[in-house]
């Protein structure tokens, strides 16, 4: 359980570092939930969940960072960590260029572990009222280790893969009133070894001053995986939010 206690410090660490920022724009959350993993993991564990984000005069950052990981009869049958950091710098009132870096490793997934690392141009389609929509496009460079199965003709157990990525992003977020938002987040990541999707919607209530109750669903899905491995695996969130504005 030492993975996950620190994780557990840090989010809560950041979270204070956050509120405590002399610079206006910043903002973050921390979460702690139950998840439930289907697909190449099937498993109903403990989850936890960083955001921090700047909004400045023309500059953008944004940090994100999830973590799933259980135990069952004393061996560990879920593993799943994800992070992500984005720098971007307006170009004008609804446009922006960034550069984004992605990591993420599970233990139990068709790939062991992988990241990306690119740029390109973002727009701000709606920015007024209660709904916000961002769309991002680019190109960079994706690797990524499948994880084979034991009678692999290759014999080996994994395999490294990179390749020259396309990559399209959509966030989208309504605030339905004063309590309850809906968002969705949309990925894809499309190259000649492996198109990678990920859509995950979430539902956030507002319970009391900083605290929000939040259920999500997630999916990822990959086109092309080794012999044995389940192309889509799901998850799905049950929990708390803190959140520092």
């Amino acid at each position: 359980m030492r993975a996950p206690l620190f994780f557990a410090f840090a989010i809560f660490m950041a979270a204070d570092m956050a509120a405590a920022q002399d610079t206006p724009g910043w903002t973050g959350e921390a979460g702690l939930n139950g998840s439930r993993t289907t697909g190449n993991t099937n498993a109903t564990d403990l989850g936890l969940s960083l955001e921090v984000r700047n909004r400045g005069s023309d500059w953008r950052h944004t940090f994100k960072a999830t973590a799933d990981y259980g135990r069952n009869n004393g061996r560990t049958n879920k593993s799943r960590y994800r992070s992500s950091y984005k720098i971007g710098r307006d170009l004008g009132p609804r446009l922006y260029s960034f550069l984004n870096a992605d990591y993420y490793s599970d233990d139990f997934g068709a790939y062991k572990h992988g990241y990306y690392g690119g740029g390109g141009v973002g727009y701000s389609a709606l920015v007024d009222g209660p709904t916000q929509w961002r769309l991002e496009s680019g190109f960079g460079y994706r690797s990524q280790k499948a994880r084979l199965s034991p009678n692999d003709p290759s014999g080996l157990s994994s395999r490294q893969e990179g390749s020259i990525t396309a990559r399209l992003y959509s966030d989208f977020e309504h605030k339905v009133n004063e309590l309850v938002s809906f968002s969705n987040d949309s990925e894809l990541f499309y190259s000649d070894l492996d198109t990678y999707v990920t859509n995950e919607t979430a539902i956030t209530s507002k319970l009391i001053k900083s605290i929000a109750f939040r259920a999500s669903f997630r999916v990822e899905t990959h086109t092309d995986v080794p012999v044995g491995r389940k192309k889509t695996d799901t998850i799905s969130r049950i929990g708390i939010v803190y959140t520092v504005e």
